[in-house]
């Protein structure tokens, strides 16, 4: 399969308001447009999980991440080119997002993505792209794309075909900062 037209594909989806389940840098994830709350809506449904569970988004650079925060912490950027690992960071206020993705306290989890899929469909997209793992809220994070339940496959709209045999690593570290520089890891 070609990476690019699968790319496209997608991205037509997405544009549509569709919700489509795709490979990521860690797991295989749920995804749509994050600035799209009724897209979003559908993702929460699917996986039977309260709104107030909030998801993390994906971006692909500084750009995306301004467009998002207005304000972010210098210790944000010193994490992100330190860690080795895919991280998310949790971050103060963000803006220009669907209001359903922002949790209760106001904040909301980041992942900039290298993985040549993501990279490029965030590219076209110019939006950040809603990830959350492809399971029914409680049951266990899939590994694979055979892990996955028919009911999540059968409620996207599109399944991106590839890395369909990879086995993916683990779920991101996650690590919160607030704006008053704390920082707190929640995931290792």
């Amino acid at each position: 399969m070609d990476l690019n037209e699968e790319v496209i594909k997608a991205f037509e989806v997405i544009k549509e308001g569709g919700i489509i389940l795709y490979p990521t840098d860690t797991v295989w994830g749920i995804g749509c447009d994050a600035t799209n709350p009724e897209a979003v809506a559908k993702i929460y449904k699917l996986k039977q999980r309260a709104e107030t569970q909030s998801m993390i988004v994906l971006m692909n650079g500084e750009k995306m991440m301004y467009n998002v925060f207005k304000e972010i912490p210098e210790v944000a950027w010193q994490i992100m080119d330190l860690s080795e690992n895919p991280t998310t960071l949790i971050l103060d206020n963000p803006r220009n997002i669907a209001a359903n993705l922002i949790a209760t306290d106001k904040t909301l989890g980041i992942r900039i993505v290298k993985e040549p899929f993501c990279f490029k469909l965030l590219e076209r997209m110019k939006k950040p792209l809603v990830s959350t793992s492809a399971n029914i809220s409680g049951q266990p994070t899939p590994k694979s794309f055979k892990e996955i339940s028919p009911e999540i496959i059968k409620g996207v709209d599109y399944v991106v075909n590839l890395h369909r045999d990879k086995i993916g690593g683990k779920p991101s570290t996650i690590i919160k900062l607030t704006n008053d520089s704390q920082v707190k890891v929640i995931r290792k």
